[in-house]
């Protein structure tokens, strides 16, 4: 009978909790803001922004100074490449320099003189070809277009010229690329931009906006004193039960937000989904929680709502760096690496993006879960401990014990 009461005060003490955390949520607009809309709309937007994916007709301006029959057909093989598009002509290469830093073009294309005298003698030439390296995906756009176009009139010129020596068309093609390279994309084959950041991204949201939310939160009863328990119950399996029923509403309002993010949002824009539900579900349960308990952790520290805001500022630039989604984490120092390993995402975004974009199964990311598991129970300890030395210090100041 004993054993009953203690299970059902328990229950009722989760229940509480969970009632309780819920009921904070929906009542402060700034925590609805960030946890229920900000989550569905940053990555809506994102979505939207990327929906093109790549990067196409670029506008470059062309100096012909050879204004040639061959001159001409390298133009129009240039323009008609999907990465660019010929919108300009200049007379010379100062003109063409002051079209560029008005911002009236992307990048420049010189065809020098004596460009068609020069092929017909079998010398070899050169194009001029001057765009911002600054912006990484147009340089590269803008490269890989002119490259084809170049490369296809450079074996058209050399394959002619063997013909006319006597070999036929499949001799000289085979002479011109005696060892032919076939390339398969794998997992994202058109190069889409957005299938290849809009993964790590969301979950990048979702970790931050959870501990914005959860500091929000945090820092709200730090204002008005509204303390998790008093001096006279700080029973360690009081303080547990708050905890896992607070920890169990923040889960269910992720798993919410799961199913736009996830599901919804994937479907509409098309990225990448190739794995199983059921795998993606359970690699988000260590995830989720790691992310929770390191919230509620974080929001003992902060003393105003405000606070959470400027940890957001703060932290997100760092936190979107360390993941490896803009530099492989395996490419930055060590002492880096390490610090990187502190964040739930940083484990999540690749064993993520393996079952889901690359068609994996939950054994294929198994090092990854293991970690995320150990974060998982390490950080629940953490916040435990935390909460019960800090209400320890607290419980001499509090005369009004208050179980929220």
């Amino acid at each position: 009978m004993a054993n009953t009461r203690l299970k059902n005060s328990s229950l009722a003490q989760i229940g509480d909790a969970f009632s309780n955390e819920w009921s904070a949520i929906l009542t402060d607009r700034g925590a609805i803001l960030v946890l229920l809309i900000a989550v569905w709309i940053y990555p809506f937007i994102y979505s939207i922004a990327y929906k093109n994916n790549v990067i196409r007709d670029i506008p470059m301006t062309v100096v012909d100074l050879d204004k040639t029959a061959l001159s001409r057909q390298l133009i129009r093989m240039i323009g008609a490449t999907p990465e660019v598009g010929i919108t300009r002509h200049a007379d010379d290469f100062n003109e063409a320099e002051a079209l560029f830093r008005e911002d009236a073009n992307m990048g420049i294309i010189v065809i020098p003189s004596g460009f068609e005298q020069k092929i017909l003698k079998g010398e070899q030439t050169n194009v001029g070809l001057y765009c911002d390296a600054g912006y990484f995906l147009i340089y590269k756009e803008t490269l890989k277009g002119t490259l084809r176009a170049t490369g296809t009139l450079s074996a058209g010129v050399e394959i002619r010229r063997t013909m006319s020596g006597g070999s036929t068309e499949r001799s000289a093609l085979a002479q011109r690329d005696p060892i032919s390279l076939k390339s398969y994309p794998l997992y994202n084959p058109s190069g889409a931009y957005g299938s290849n950041v809009m993964p790590g991204l969301i979950l990048i949201i979702l970790q931050q906006t959870l501990m914005v939310g959860i500091g929000m939160i945090g820092g709200a009863r730090r204002e008005k004193q509204k303390l998790l328990v008093s001096s006279e119950r700080h029973k360690t399996s009081v303080i547990l039960n708050v905890l896992t029923g607070r920890s169990l509403a923040y889960f269910s309002m992720s798993l919410l937000n799961l199913i736009f993010t996830e599901i919804v949002l994937f479907e509409w824009f098309g990225f990448p989904n190739l794995g199983s539900l059921l795998d993606l579900t359970i690699l988000m349960i260590p995830f989720l929680f790691s992310v929770i308990f390191m919230g509620l952790t974080v929001s003992l520290l902060m003393k105003r709502r405000e606070h959470s805001i400027m940890m957001l500022v703060f932290l997100s630039p760092l936190i979107l760096f360390l993941s490896g989604m803009s530099w492989p984490s395996t490419s930055m120092p060590p002492m880096l690496h390490f610090a990187a390993r502190i964040f739930p995402s940083t484990s999540m975004i690749p064993a993520f993006l393996r079952i889901r974009t690359m068609g994996g199964t939950l054994a294929n990311v198994r090092p990854e879960f293991l970690f995320m598991t150990g974060q998982m129970l390490v950080y629940g300890l953490l916040t435990m401990y935390s909460y019960k030395l800090f209400l320890h210090r607290r419980s001499k100041t509090i005369r009004q014990p208050d179980l929220s």
